[in-house]
């Protein structure tokens, strides 16, 4: 039985380094039975983890960060981290799963884990997380659900990261729609948030955008599915059984209608190709984008902004989100010895989530957001409670790449190709065709 393995591994670094005391005190004596030689100490016992993130931008940056600092308090753990692009990121480490040469530790989103679950891509961790300390309970519980496959644990959550509302308070205030405390005055429903933009595109001048989304991508997806999500009847993506995709219906409909509206009217206007740099530049009102944005936006000379969660428009809070998790390549070789240090590593990262917060994430341990050092970030707190009401994309080792198919269809349906029926409609139909291969 494995017991108390984190003690012991440190109890082992420490004989080494009590071991290699008592010999440098002998070289002396060595010394002089053989003049010329040289007496040089050993190092003590390092391991090091190869550890592969897709952070791009200010995330890049907050984890490099922490993993030297990491790296200053755990001089016996040294971690190396190397940074891809998202874009090909995954198909970059599946390839070296397959290849036998994965890194030691990797952040895996929530919604690609199905599939290396399935696939076998990642270790399982719940017996070993348990044996070094992590405490499986004071993890957020919709969070931790995003890595619970059959009661086994598959990664240890880092944050989540969901849509949330950045207004410009200049433009907001100049068309009279903030409340004392320089909080959005939106009234309810969908037409109270059109009535809202409309007040503001009335106000500010021609070439300020009342609300920025891209064109093109998958933030019209993003805002779709958080609708959808947030009716009574809404939210279901496949049959039963998983074998059909069925989000062609009423409700799915009246949330892509509305978001196509936005479009059409004019009140997200055409052709933006990156919303992020536009409420970044001040020529946006309101930006619906994740929560990853906060610290960039802190950065902004003359910016001056509040972000909200993402209003409910429908019968019930819910909004898109993802999660970046710690999770374990399989990889030949693998020894205890290492396996004990990467998980020693992810208990920190998580442990110190306060620090990712500075990028703008919502910690995954609950303590964490209510700490002090938590809400002395600001903007922070007013969106952490979204992590309770995130709408995770369904459990489907495809969604990564089915995800491509909606917004395929969405893109056409922007640039006036096709309705919102008929997007809906062409979209489960090539869905349906990838499942059924």
């Amino acid at each position: 039985m494995k017991r108390h393995r984190r003690n012991n591994y440190r109890s082992r670094i420490t004989v080494s380094l009590m071991t290699m005391a008592l010999l440098l005190l002998l070289l002396p004596g060595c010394a002089e039975q053989n003049p010329g030689a040289e007496s040089i100490p050993k190092s003590p016992h390092v391991i090091r983890l190869e550890y592969w993130t897709p952070f791009s931008g200010g995330d890049n940056q907050f984890m490099t960060e922490m993993v030297e600092r990491f790296n200053e308090e755990h001089p016996e753990i040294q971690v190396v981290q190397k940074n891809s692009r998202l874009d090909d990121y995954y198909s970059r480490l599946k390839t070296a799963v397959l290849s036998g040469n994965a890194p030691d530790v990797a952040i895996v989103h929530s919604t690609i884990m199905p599939q290396f679950v399935q696939n076998g891509y990642v270790e399982e961790l719940t017996t070993e997380a348990k044996d070094i300390g992590i405490d499986w309970k004071r993890f957020n519980p919709n969070i931790l659900r995003s890595v619970l496959y059959e009661d086994e644990y598959y990664g240890v959550p880092l944050d989540t990261h969901a849509l949330v509302m950045y207004y410009n308070k200049d433009w907001l205030s100049k068309a009279g729609v903030l409340d004392e405390a320089g909080r959005p005055v939106i009234q309810k429903g969908p037409d109270g948030f059109k009535a809202f933009l409309e007040q503001i595109r009335r106000t500010v001048p021609p070439d300020i955008a009342p609300l920025a989304q891209p064109s093109t991508r998958i933030d019209s997806v993003w805002l779709w599915w958080s609708l959808y999500n947030q009716m009574m009847d809404g939210g279901q993506f496949y049959s039963e059984d998983g074998t059909q995709a069925v989000f062609n219906n009423s409700a799915a409909l009246t949330a892509l209608t509305f978001v196509n509206d936005l479009y059409k009217d004019k009140l997200i206007p055409s052709n933006i190709n990156d919303a992020f740099q536009l409420f970044y530049d001040g020529k946006a009102a309101v930006l619906i984008t994740g929560m990853w944005g906060t610290g960039a936006f802190e950065k902004a000379t003359g910016l001056h902004f509040g972000v909200v969660p993402m209003p409910t428009l429908y019968d019930r809070p819910a909004v898109w989100g993802d999660s970046h998790n710690l999770s374990i390549p399989k990889k030949r070789g693998m020894t205890e010895e290492k396996r004990e240090a990467i998980l020693t590593f992810a208990d920190w990262i998580v442990g110190h989530g306060d620090m990712w917060a500075e990028a703008g994430h919502v910690p995954s341990m609950t303590e964490l957001t209510g700490s002090e050092v938590f809400n002395r970030l600001e903007y922070r707190s007013d969106y952490a409670a979204t992590a309770n009401y995130v709408a995770y994309w369904p459990r489907n080792a495809k969604q990564w790449s089915i995800n491509e198919r909606i917004i395929n269809e969405f893109e056409r349906m922007i640039y006036g190709y096709q309705t919102p029926e008929e997007a809906l409609g062409a979209a489960v139909h090539k869905i349906n065709a990838d499942l059924r291969k």
